[in-house]
């Protein structure tokens, strides 16, 4: 017997428990009448089993009880039982509706808006194209390749819906077979187009990594995933979805190299996804792609305190917008974290058809 706060599933096999003390009979003559053994018959009256038509008719012959009954009571314990089933998997999901970043997700446009928790399970299940939320998570994040700030039990949550609306965004795009050798060639190309405006490069940048088998994703930063951006395998394509994470276009020009570094060093496809060594040698990668070691060690050495003109010099011989430069900087504390930002460039990128802006930082 299974039962929910509304439904109970009685078994066929308490009817048969009823007709067998009827009769006085118990379960070992009761399995020598029906021909079968007593492990069978105990589990048919425990419900364990099917009641199928060829023991309809058994017990017809049996019980006098005609077949189409015992068809009956099968038919409906099975629908009962998955009513419980159903009811008490709603239960489990609206505890772990409460987990996801909905409102954020429903304002971005993901899930239908809804304030009511059962709706939302329903959404949420419909999102992440599974028939109960606890299955969510078993499809192991941890395969993901991404570059984010912390990793807590909210930021996986948010990680997974991201990466969902991600791979969904990326089905809709066409891309030609993966090429990783094409891509790598392609970097200087893609570094070039750092001193472009997001409203030019967003759509050629997408273009350029879809020739390799990329489909590149602009997506909505998800408060609490600190995440910059993230890179798996999804079918026959690969998926890279970026964020603008402050908005600044060092960050954003890190992170993706950052990314691509994934994809070229292999770590995409390690089926137990990226450790501690695979995320420094990405960020080694995306370092020495955007601004050599060798010529920043140098441009240190000679500016040990740099202003303003040598920082627009430098990034004027690196081909790089001042402001990675000025990030750079920042992040290995040659200057501190409020120097400089006037001339640090702010991305606007967004998904779908919309091309990206460019704003003036803030000082």
């Amino acid at each position: 017997m299974k039962t929910s706060k509304t439904y109970i599933a009685i078994p066929p096999g308490e009817t048969i428990k009823e007709q067998l003390q009827d009769r006085g009979m118990n379960q070992k003559e009761f399995a020598k009448r029906m021909a079968m053994s007593e492990k069978h018959i105990s589990k048919l009256v425990n419900g364990e089993v099917h009641l199928t038509q060829e023991m309809a008719m058994r017990l017809e012959m049996v019980l006098g009880v005609p077949a189409r009954f015992w068809n009956n009571l099968e038919a409906l314990y099975r629908e009962d039982l998955e009513r419980v089933r159903m009811e008490n998997a709603m239960d489990e999901d609206l505890e772990f509706v409460r987990k996801f970043p909905y409102n954020e997700m429903m304002k971005n446009g993901w899930v239908p808006q809804t304030r009511k928790p059962k709706e939302r399970v329903v959404n949420l299940r419909k999102f992440f194209e599974v028939v109960e939320l606890d299955l969510v998570m078993e499809m192991d994040i941890n395969r993901i390749a991404c570059r984010r700030q912390s990793e807590t039990e909210k930021a996986d949550y948010a990680l997974t819906a991201w990466a969902q609306e991600a791979k969904l965004c990326a089905r809709k795009m066409d891309v030609a077979p993966i090429d990783i050798e094409g891509l790598r060639k392609a970097l200087p190309r893609i570094r070039a187009m750092n001193l472009e405006n997001p409203r030019d490069f967003s759509r050629e940048l997408q273009t350029l990594l879809a020739e390799f088998g990329v489909a590149l994703v602009y997506l909505p930063h998800i408060g609490g995933s600190f995440l910059h951006g993230a890179t798996f395998i999804d079918g026959k394509k690969i998926v890279m979805g970026m964020t603008v994470r402050g908005k600044y276009a060092d960050k954003f020009w890190f992170s993706l190299f950052h990314e691509i570094g994934h994809i070229l060093l292999g770590h995409i496809y390690q089926p137990e996804g990226t450790s501690e060594k695979d995320e420094r040698e990405a960020d080694a990668f995306a370092a020495e792609i955007l601004i050599p070691e060798k010529d920043f060690s140098e441009f240190v050495r000679q500016h040990p305190e740099p202003g303003l003109g040598a920082i627009t010099e430098f990034a004027r011989e690196q081909g790089l917008d001042a402001g990675i430069v000025v990030g750079r900087l920042q992040s290995r504390k040659i200057v501190p974290y409020n120097y400089f930002n006037h001339i640090k460039t702010q991305y606007i990128l967004t998904s779908g058809e919309d091309k990206g802006e460019k704003e003036e930082a803030d000082e």
